[in-house]
């Protein structure tokens, strides 16, 4: 397999944890790809229209585009390890899943408006409107922390990849202030899961 890939990516980081849990990650030839919205990758769009990493080129030569469609076919050829087949917890981890990667949407938002347009031509109340949607999802993972205790599912490893991306991009500063079971839970899976270990951004 062929992952289209940038090690700081959150949604890359989400497929990466699926793979090393399931022991595919020496299955999975990564090919370091660049992305931005102001320069589309020309060569990315052979495989993928959207120019979007990931991109998984599976082994039979099927490309598969989005973290959520490839992290769920991964976790499928390794046995169904992160997200259960069927039932509520299948429903609770791509909820979690959900809310961690519109996170994850909003900072990537956030940090073009900040970082790549000109000062001049930022618009704060679109800046105030992502953080918004940040801060709301925050809230609610601090008032569901002990959800995200026990076994690690797709929905913790979407977590863990969004939270301990928007810190290392600083997309909301001081966002752990205020959620300190949210955030207590992060640094003790960081140091006690080795696929998230391995995988954090630096």
């Amino acid at each position: 397999m062929k992952l289209f890939y940038s090690p700081l990516s959150p949604f890359v980081r989400k497929v990466m944890i699926v793979a090393i849990e399931n022991g595919l990650e020496s299955r999975i030839e990564t090919v370091t790809t660049g992305v931005n919205p102001a320069a589309p990758n020309k060569d990315l769009a052979q495989h993928n229209p959207l120019m979007k990493i990931p991109a998984l080129i599976t082994d039979d030569g099927l490309t598969l585009v989005e973290s959520k469609v490839i992290a769920q076919y991964l976790d499928a050829l390794g046995g169904n390890k992160l997200l259960p087949a069927a039932g509520h917890g299948r429903w609770k981890a791509l909820r979690m899943e959900a809310i961690a990667d519109g996170i994850a949407d909003a900072g990537i938002l956030v940090r073009y408006e900040q970082a790549m347009r000109p000062a001049g031509l930022q618009w704060q109340q679109w800046i105030d409107g992502q953080l918004a949607k940040i801060g709301n999802a925050l809230d609610l993972l601090e008032a569901e922390a002990a959800d995200l205790e026990g076994p690690l599912d797709l929905g913790k490893a979407a977590v863990a990849s969004a939270l301990d991306w928007m810190e290392f991009r600083n997309v909301v500063p001081g966002a752990r202030d205020s959620r300190p079971k949210l955030f207590a839970w992060l640094d003790k899976a960081n140091r006690d899961i080795p696929s998230l270990a391995a995988t954090k951004p630096k």
